[in-house]
């Protein structure tokens, strides 16, 4: 057996945060590492010992495999979790670890290897018998090569890293005039999460399913499966809601995706957790798409539904134990649901979002409850990492109760100081589509009309609610010490003032002047209503939308002085600047993309909305900026 006392996480944000506490539970010391924008994040603070790895991007911190193992050795440490992203599929990575004589958390760099390269994957699947869908997975990766495999294919056709996952590098290609541009763009992308820009092409299946196999293998040659997820329900290819078990599989057609999995694994010799994911067509066909050599974001759903700790079977594996379990005797328990809370903007095209974390309430624990998280409130939340928030976990006896209990887990969540998905999550595990496990990948889009409705005003009972709740939370003037003295009510009554309260509130873009009678009885308006007082700052939750209100002065409003640039575009979050594809003077059609913007590890192109002239460029390349920024002054083009 191998020694394994101190563990070193690679990784940030909530699976650092995971992995510490499975670690200390087992009795090991834990080290975090991190760059210099997340010296104060949650993992650092949980973390027995912390050690800076300087920088700020992926690229200059979490990816620099030299500074991991250097962190390794000035720690003490014993082993190293990759967690998922960053270097968790990095060969190379695992090669220096073994030469540095350090154990790897996860599978042989071999493995990694075979698998890591979704090319390399699907030629070895090929040869197995397992069926692939229709695509291009060679080394050649001009332009050409893609334009000719996308014709032979047919459009549409989806572009994908091949060292990647996540959604990053990925891009739906629907016609060739749009193939150079998103090849070029997903290359990018590519090479700034992974460190490596290869591609590759394939079908665009229609309405398929995306089910994948957690698996799990030894270093003594015994390999099983852990039943299954459905991860369907997607936007811009990422996960955001996660089930297990996938609704209605039936037990052959399970078994026969997981033994095709655990074939996968045994053919390249895997060790460690894995996940093998398959699409799924409505006939009960699989392709393989991938195989992740890692931990999975989703992995709590398999734990919910097997009473297994993933992490700890990691570490027994790593130091050398056998499987303690059979394929026989996996569990099948109930029914787990999760889904991915994000710092992002599903009404604005999903962008991501970032900022200080004003307000932050997580749902009570209990049975059936999980919430795992990489935040506290008052953390800032960066553009340069993935903009997950948290993962909400629900388990019932059956699919029903486990979708009743996430929805009231999500009810009970609060999040204040930038836009998120939260009410988002609650439209789709609230619909009735879902509720009927009516899932494919293109649930989001099918079903969008319900779950991104377009934004109404505000009503009236809203800002009177609001007032209400700043009447009631308001104890600036109140007397402590005597409860029944008039000043220590809330109903608004000052002597010798009007019998009314007059408010001017702000929410949004817009101003809402009111006056609240003190006869009023201004807790009977919020009865169904939760709200969040912090400092001048309210944050009220109406249809399942939390709004940050604050009380404005009408004059001082009526005279701010106007900023900005007339015609500018400006910046939908903050980022870096990757592309400047304009220069001032140029003429420009409608959908021209004029600036490249890098924000959490994606790119997003910002486009002429109507043909014009490029009067000024206010950013460069490289540049960070805050959202809002103004990047270009684009003139209207006046009709002849």
């Amino acid at each position: 057996m191998k020694t394994l006392n101190t563990l070193l996480i690679a990784n940030r944000g909530e699976i650092a945060c995971r992995v510490m506490r499975t670690a200390k539970d087992l009795g090991l010391a834990t080290v975090a590492v991190y760059s210099d924008i997340d010296r104060t994040a949650r993992h650092v603070r949980e973390a027995d010992i912390a050690i800076s790895l300087g920088g700020t991007k992926p690229s200059e911190s979490y990816l620099l495999a030299e500074k991991i193992i250097s962190a390794a050795k000035a720690s003490g440490a014993d082993a190293v979790h990759p967690g998922y992203g960053f270097l968790s599929e990095n060969a190379s990575f695992a090669h220096q670890l073994e030469a540095a004589g350090l154990i790897f958390l996860g599978p042989p760099a071999s493995a990694i290897e075979a698998m890591g390269s979704k090319s390399a994957a699907k030629a070895l699947m090929e040869k197995a018998g397992v069926p692939l869908v229709p695509g291009y997975h060679g080394e050649a990766q001009d332009l050409e090569t893609f334009r000719a495999a996308a014709e032979h294919i047919g459009y549409p056709v989806l572009l994908k890293a091949t060292a990647g996952g996540g959604g990053k590098g990925m891009k739906v290609v629907e016609r060739e005039n749009d193939l150079h541009e998103a090849l070029s763009s997903a290359q990018r992308e590519a090479q700034a999460a992974f460190g490596d820009s290869r591609m590759l092409v394939e079908k665009y299946v229609l309405k398929p399913r995306h089910v994948e196999i957690q698996v799990f293998a030894d270093q003594h040659g015994s390999c099983l499966y852990l039943n299954e997820r459905d991860c369907s329900i997607q936007r811009r290819h990422q996960k955001v809601v996660e089930e297990a078990p996938a609704p209605g599989l039936s037990r052959e057609l399970r078994r026969a995706m997981g033994e095709s999995a655990v074939q996968a694994a045994k053919a390249i010799g895997y060790v460690g957790a894995g996940t093998v994911e398959f699409l799924l067509d409505a006939r009960g066909e699989f392709f393989f798409m991938e195989m992740n050599t890692r931990l999975q974001v989703e992995h709590p759903v398999t734990e919910a539904i097997t009473g297994l700790d993933l992490v700890a079977w990691q570490i027994r594996v790593a130091r050398g134990e056998p499987l303690p379990i059979t394929q026989e005797e996996v569990p099948l328990q109930g029914h787990a649901i999760e889904v991915r809370l994000y710092a992002e903007d599903p009404e604005g095209g999903f962008l991501p979002a970032s900022g200080h974390l004003d307000l932050y309430r997580e749902p009570a624990s209990g049975p059936g409850r999980r919430v795992d998280s990489g935040v506290a409130e008052g953390d800032e939340v960066s553009p340069f990492y993935d903009p997950m928030v948290a993962k909400l976990i629900a388990w019932g006896e059956n699919r029903e109760e486990a979708r009743q209990r996430l929805l009231a887990m999500l009810k009970e969540t609060a999040v204040g100081g930038f836009k998120t998905n939260l009410a988002f999550l609650a439209r789709i595990i609230g619909h009735p589509a879902f509720a009927a496990a009516e899932l494919d990948t293109g649930f989001i889009s099918r079903h969008e009309a319900d779950l991104l409705p377009e934004q109404e005003p505000l009503p009236d009972d809203f800002w009177r609610a609001a007032a209400a709740a700043f009447v009631i939370s308001d104890g600036e003037h109140m007397r402590h010490d005597d409860p029944y003295s008039p000043w220590s009510g809330r109903t608004g009554w000052r002597a010798g003032l009007p019998n009314e309260i007059v408010l001017t509130l702000r929410s949004g873009e817009t101003t809402y002047p009111l006056k609240l009678a003190t006869t009023d009885d201004a807790s009977a308006r919020l009865q169904r209503q939760t709200f969040y007082r912090k400092g001048d700052v309210l944050y009220l939750k109406w249809n399942g939308v939390l709004h940050t209100v604050r009380q404005v002065d009408p004059i001082a409003h009526a005279g701010a002085a106007q900023s900005g640039h007339g015609g500018g575009l400006t910046a939908p979050m903050n980022g870096s600047i990757v592309r400047i594809l304009v220069e001032a003077g140029q003429q420009v059609e409608a959908g021209a993309p004029l600036v490249v913007l890098e924000a959490m590890k994606m790119e997003h192109s910002i486009r002429a909305p109507h043909n014009g002239v490029v009067q000024a460029i206010y950013c460069s390349e490289g540049e960070l900026i805050s959202e809002g920024v103004a990047l270009v002054e684009l003139e209207k083009e006046t009709p002849p």
